[in-house]
């Protein structure tokens, strides 16, 4: 019999100084206009796709149920079980109380970071599409209204031969010519032939030059066509970050992305202070404060954090105003279904520096199947103007992708 980890035994979590439930805090009053909801269930269904993708609802007792989309990884929908009976009961309209009360109540599990974060973020982002239901208002909304009607999207790209340069200058074009995308990725931590040791994170002259020979061939056959940024997935020592960052500098980069491991502050300032070519990092900081010390430290130039792993929709909107005071853009990280990737679009559409949202799955066919609406239409998304993020599952298409082991959410 599977383990229900809703009745897991936590002392932190059973008692603490700070209990944020509403009858603890006494936020206890009947609302009027249909607004005294409370929830009665949280579910999860994980659904194979180029990541798996862990799905989430939140139903009430009103009969309206939100869904949210945690980031990806194994034991996320442990925790959002584990956390299901701090919800029961609450009203899902009180999504600042309700995110600070999990993050209290989880903080004996890991609330700084990790996991956990990811996901009450998933949660949280149910919350939001169930608000902007009960409330008959779009997502944005909530977050403080809108900037702009559509969002940009950059696609990120991938060739069979990774490494060859004319390759990925060929799949640059056609993902501009054919697909419609004016903002790309490539990733720059492909092998050169050239390594002689993988774990010592130094580049050697000649992956220097790879590197470099991809980024030239890529941004001079799209040129102004695109905006074309590179992506290095915290791979390399500070040093060499150095050099490759001043190698491409003469090129049209949009931005060289995580090129140094994220646990060293101090190193990743010096490599941004150290060149002309932009810097983005950030999927791999989480809440405000982690990605506050990196932006007041002026050590990047675009930050780019993931919404449902960075802790959420409010969370992401907290780190754009953070941002802003320091006039640096936001492009969000995000490899999601089709639900997470809207609401991402729903934050970028209520912040003033907005760059772009991510879509990492062009190469799979079903994506946009996973929803009943169109999502990414001409390299952006129309932020949808129906109550709360405006998408809704397919859910034969749910089923027909799940993990093996999963089960279908509960009919609403």
């Amino acid at each position: 019999m599977p383990k229900d980890y809703a009745d897991l035994h936590d002392p932190n979590a059973e008692y603490t100084m700070r209990e944020l439930s509403a009858e603890t805090m006494g936020a206890t009053a009947k609302r009027g206009g249909g607004r005294d909801v409370a929830i009665t269930d949280v579910q999860t269904t994980m659904v194979d796709g180029n990541f798996p993708w862990t799905l989430v609802r939140v139903y009430t007792d009103a009969g309206v149920v939100g869904t949210g989309e945690a980031y990806w990884g194994a034991g996320v929908p442990e925790l959002i079980q584990r956390m299901k009976p701090f919800l029961v009961g609450e009203n899902p309209l009180d999504i600042d109380r309700l995110y600070e009360h999990l993050v209290q109540k989880m903080s004996g599990e890991g609330t700084v970071e990790g996991v956990t974060v990811t996901a009450i973020a998933g949660i949280e982002v149910a919350l939001h599409d169930l608000a902007g239901k009960l409330l008959e208002v779009p997502a944005y909304q909530l977050l403080g209204g809108k900037y702009r009607d559509e969002v940009r999207v950059y696609c990120d790209c991938h060739t069979e031969a990774e490494a060859d340069p004319e390759a990925c200058a060929d799949e640059a074009e056609r993902v501009v010519e054919d697909l419609g995308y004016d903002a790309l990725k490539f990733d720059l931590d492909v092998p050169s032939g050239h390594e002689k040791d993988r774990a010592n994170r130094h580049l050697r002259p000649g992956e220097i030059r790879h590197k470099a020979e991809i980024v030239e061939r890529v941004t001079e056959r799209v040129r102004d066509r695109a905006d074309v940024a590179f992506d290095c997935h915290w791979t390399f020592s500070g040093g060499s970050a150095k050099r490759l960052a001043a190698a491409i500098e003469e090129h049209d980069v949009w931005w060289l992305e995580d090129p140094v491991p994220p646990e060293n502050l101090d190193v990743q300032e010096e490599v941004t202070k150290s060149t002309l070519t932009p810097i983005t990092v950030g999927e791999n900081r989480y809440r405000v404060t982690e990605l506050r010390r990196l932006i007041e430290r002026q050590a990047v130039d675009i930050v780019a954090p993931d919404m449902p792993k960075v802790g959420g929709m409010r969370e992401t909107r907290k780190i754009a105003d953070v941002a802003n005071q320091y006039y640096v853009p936001v492009a969000m990280h995000n490899v999601s279904s089709p639900v997470a990737t809207t609401a991402s679009a729903h934050v970028a559409a209520a912040i003033p520096n907005a760059l772009a949202v991510e879509y990492h799955s062009y190469e799979l066919g079903w994506w946009a199947d996973l929803v009943e609406d169109p999502v990414i239409e001409d390299g952006s998304i129309t932020v949808p103007e129906s109550p709360g993020l405006g998408v809704t599952l397919d859910m034969d298409v749910v089923a027909e992708h799940m993990v093996d082991g999963e089960t279908l959410f509960d009919p609403v």
